[in-house]
């Protein structure tokens, strides 16, 4: 038997330099705990050393090491994989796939003019979401520790230092790395969502500001390498717009704690954090600025708006104007900074003040931004005009005044109820609304959207669904009137059924005053946004949007909306999910869905000259929509995403994403970089459906009839509930949201992120594979001509190879062996054979198909992440033991040992965080 240090060792050989920093971080780690008096601890550090623990050794504390060693590996990974591309870059800059260089060279090569690649560039739009699934296991103290951590070893990697700053260096980094030690990583109470709107506003306001000055600098370099004009890009701010979203505080589907207070509250420290950004960056600037010229001598322009700003002002603009006296550039920067309504306590913004003179939208901000670099410019300071200036107009462009655009999300039943309550307080004569049938509906929705007058007064006493809805709406109500509306994304309706579901939010909004009705009819202020995910709801996705999109008042809503936004067209925002999807009918059926939907929605918003922005629901997972991002844009039907990509980063992935600046400079050039090239590509190709369409609708049919027959065999939920551990997960701490919609022990109730979460602990990983093995078989018998094209098409097809890797993806780090040990917690002896041999027989299958497919085996295709499989597992077997041992004591406690049952409910859940470390994801 291999031991832990051989595999190490071996992995360390075939792969170099990310596992020998991991080994310094090892023996740092040794060293800090051997002088804290934890030797016995630090003798038995894995992969360093020789000692080979027994299930019945491993301790609470073995756990914990466990779990801070795979974030190590995580890290030095990450920053492994950074230092590659810097190293290939220096070499060639257009050397990595799917980055600025690359996507500007291929499209210049498939002969598309440099001049419409320039202009094209400000029609990109992509816009990552930040959410608080619970899928993120650690603490956000200690995803802090992690960060200084990665700095420390990024500093190690400079060569500038002395042999004694180096000492210091690693002195830092051991004394992080007994910090992390004593830190305990999982939540034992469940966090808060405000604790969680902390976790997010660090990344909106330490990272994300930060980094889009390294990405246009980026696409400023790769364009002059490329051969294109950067001063034409300077000149016309020819940008890709980037902007953020928020669900924290927002997302209220089955989450009772997301109240209209907590969505006031949210809605306001986004605020009070643009200001933080904002008055971050013009005092950068002041500080480049420091070029002498009395106001008198600069433009005509800035003199008179120092003038106008310093008498709106009053006193503050006389102080204002008194600093950097005979800095004409500096005393309009001056200007801007007091009249940022906020209020400084020890020169920090701590409050929100809106003082006479004070901006009250960005839009005016950004005004006089622009009349700055002008006057520079005319100055002749064009360099300092188009790199300082522009950097502070991206910020505004990228953050405004709200941060991040906050989505409201809630369940089409959930709305259902609340129109019924409505209904009773207006003592109409029937209120069973959610019985009626769907024409119905329809008819009772197109008759009240004709007029203004409410069902009930704002003082009315309403059902507890009404109340939160109604309360919801007032508070966003009040702030969007107040500050504008664009610090709402969208209301977007979870389980869009038809289009009574997408209309009844327009009746909602009439309750709350977020319509007005104009010389047509009623308008809407609120854009109204589906969420398809359900297979059926994908399937009827393009009638449920044809009617939607017919319907007079979204005409009228999507017009008024274009003019307030100034958007060249009308655009409807529709959210497809990949989570619920997959749980329904396994990933082939998923995918396959999902490209048929938005290439069939794409046509319908053709049909109404609307353009059609796609809103992707993607998780950490592959069974949820991960997968490499550039691929995953490639994969898109044509006509999507249209140069506008809209998606979530959920729980764990946005650390793994945007923790570290450079890391996530380069995933967001991943999303701007490829979206360019996919819209030019399609704008210069002609429309089509896919070419293999009907071997991947049989495929997909096929495989879905194998997963659906799995799962509603009798015995299925008894057998998934005993060999996996979902009742743990249940009874996690580490995000706010229950695991359940209601509470009910079914499948269907259950959340897509625990079922997917519980199958990845178990490392079966059947939501990303199962069904695919026996479509294949029943297609490569029946038409084996389409087989063959298949394989043809894994080479060449970007949606087959995309839906495909990732099933190779999944199937690596799939272990039979491990689940071995899972099966014996179920009970029954006869459902656990039953069950077992299916899911072994069709993992055999998809491996025999795959290896056939994709010829190569993984550990030459993919040698680094084969490698780095290989050293997860040999120290996650004695984890996955230890786990299933906890699992049989807990079950048992639960039911005679209150005390007991605590005690090792918190081991478990250590289990289940260090797993999923070593695993990069959760659900």
């Amino acid at each position: 038997m291999t031991t832990l240090k051989e595999t190490f060792d071996q992995v360390k050989t075939n792969i170099g330099k990310p596992y020998l920093d991991l080994e310094f971080l090892l023996l740092s780690l040794k060293s800090v705990l051997e002088k804290n008096s934890e030797k016995a601890i630090a003798g038995e550090i894995p992969w360093i050393s020789t000692h080979q623990l027994e299930i019945s050794e491993i301790t609470p504390k073995h756990v914990q090491l466990y779990s801070l060693i795979f974030q190590l590996v995580n890290l030095v990974e990450i920053n492994g994989a950074v230092q590659n591309r810097r190293k290939l870059e220096d070499e060639s800059l257009e050397s990595i796939n799917g980055l600025w260089a690359k996507n500007f060279q291929d499209l210049i090569d498939q002969g598309i003019d440099k001049k419409e690649i320039l202009n094209s560039l400000s029609e990109i739009a992509i816009e990552p979401v930040l959410t608080a699934h619970p899928t993120e296991a650690k603490r956000a103290t200690v995803l802090e520790h992690y960060r200084e951590l990665y700095l420390l070893m990024v500093e190690r990697e400079n060569p500038i230092f002395t042999s004694a700053e180096n000492r210091e260096i690693e002195k830092n980094i051991e004394q992080t790395l007994y910090r992390l030690w004593k830190t305990g990583e999982i939540y034992l109470e469940k966090p808060h969502v405000k604790d969680e709107l902390r976790n997010i506003l660090h990344y909106l306001v330490n990272v994300f500001p930060e980094v889009i000055p390294i990405l246009d600098r980026r696409m400023l370099q790769a364009a002059e390498y490329v051969g294109l004009d950067t001063e034409e890009i300077s000149i016309h701010h020819n940008f890709p717009r980037v902007t953020f979203g928020d669900w924290v505080g927002g997302d209220r589907d089955g989450h009772p704690l997301v109240t209209a207070e907590l969505t006031s509250h949210t809605l306001m420290q986004l605020r009070l954090n643009a200001f933080v950004v904002l008055r971050r960056k013009l005092l950068q600037l002041v500080k480049r600025i420091s070029f002498s010229l009395e106001i008198s001598d600069s433009t005509k322009e800035l003199q008179a708006r120092v003038k106008e700003m310093s008498k709106e002002l009053g006193k503050k603009g006389k102080e204002a104007l008194e600093r950097n006296e005979k800095e004409a550039f500096r005393q309009l920067v001056n200007l801007m900074l007091y009249k940022l309504p906020i209020d400084l306590a020890r020169g920090h913004a701590t409050k929100l003040s809106e003082h006479p003179g004070a901006y009250l939208h960005s839009a005016k901000l950004k005004e006089d931004l622009q009349l700055l670099q002008r006057a520079l410019v005319a100055y002749d300071a064009k360099t300092i005009a188009y790199d300082d200036v522009t950097s502070v107009i991206r910020t505004v462009d990228a953050f405004g005044f709200h941060l991040a655009a906050l989505d409201i999300r809630q369940n089409s039943a959930f709305h259902d109820k609340a129109v019924e309550q409505l209904l009773e307080a207006a003592q109409m004569s029937e209120t069973n609304f959610s019985e009626w049938s769907e024409e119905k509906r329809v008819a009772f929705l197109n008759k009240e959207l004709t007029s203004s007058r409410p069902f009930t007064h704002p003082e009315a006493v309403l059902g507890p669904e009404a109340t939160a809805v109604m309360e919801c709406y007032r508070a966003i109500a009040f702030y969007s009137k107040k500050y504008g509306f664009n610090c709402i994304g969208s209301f977007i309706v979870s389980m869009t059924r038809s289009i009574s579901d997408l209309l009844v939010v327009y009746l909602l909004a009439r309750e709350t005053g977020l319509t007005f009705i104009s010389d047509e009819g009623m308008v809407s202020e609120i854009p109204v946004v589906p969420l398809l995910e359900t297979i059926e709801d994908l399937e009827n996705g393009e009638e449920i949007m044809r009617q939607f999109l017919a319907h007079p008042i979204t005409r009228r809503t999507l017009k008024h909306i274009q003019s307030r936004n100034n958007q060249n067209q009308p655009t409807q925002q529709i959210m497809v999910g990949y989570s619920d999807s997959n749980k329904d009918g396994g990933i082939m059926a998923s995918q396959w869905n999902l490209y048929k939907a938005q290439y069939k929605l794409v046509m319908v918003g053709d049909e109404f000259r609307v353009k059609i922005r796609f809103f992707h629901g993607k998780g950490g997972s592959i069974s949820r929509g991960a997968g490499p991002t550039h691929y995953f844009i490639k994969a898109m039907p044509h006509g999507a995403p249209n140069g506008d990509l809209r998606l979530t980063e959920q729980g764990e992935t946005i650390a793994q994403k945007y923790a570290n600046k450079v890391n996530a400079a380069f995933n967001l050039e991943l999303l701007a970089a490829n979206t360019l090239n996919k819209y030019l590509r399609d704008k210069h190709s002609k429309k089509q459906f896919h070419p293999l369409a009907d071997t991947l609708e049989w495929l997909a049919n096929s495989s879905k009839h194998y997963y659906e027959n799995l799962m509603n065999q009798e015995g299925f939920i008894a057998f998934f509930r005993q060999a996996t551990p979902i009742d743990a997960i249940e009874n996690s701490k580490i995000g706010s949201r229950p695991a359940k919609r209601t509470g009910m022990n079914t499948l269907a109730d259950l959340r897509a992120i625990p079922w997917v979460f519980s199958w990845a602990q178990s490392r079966v990983h059947m939501t990303s594979w199962y069904g695919v093995g026996s479509a294949l078989s029943e297609l490569k018998a029946e038409r084996p001509e389409a087989y063959e094209k298949l394989k043809k098409a894994l080479k060449t097809d970007a949606f087959v190879r995309y839906v495909f890797t990732n099933i190779d993806t999944s199937l690596a780090a799939t272990d039979e062996n491990v689940f071995e040990l899972y099966l014996d917690l179920v009970e029954d002896q006869v459902l656990r054979t039953k069950f077992a041999d299916q899911f072994k027989k069709e993992l055999a299958l998809v491996k025999d198909h795959m290896s056939y497919l994709i010829e190569r085996p993984f550990s030459e295709r993919r040698k680094n992440h084969f490698n780095s499989n290989q050293l997860r597992a040999s120290l996650m077997q004695s984890l996955h033991e230890k786990q299933v041992s906890i699992l049989k004591n807990w079950r048992k406690a639960k039911d005679s040992d209150d005390k007991l049952a605590a005690k090792l409910q918190v081991e478990l859940l250590l289990t289940i965080n260090a797993l999923s470390g070593a695993m990069r994801n959760t659900g």
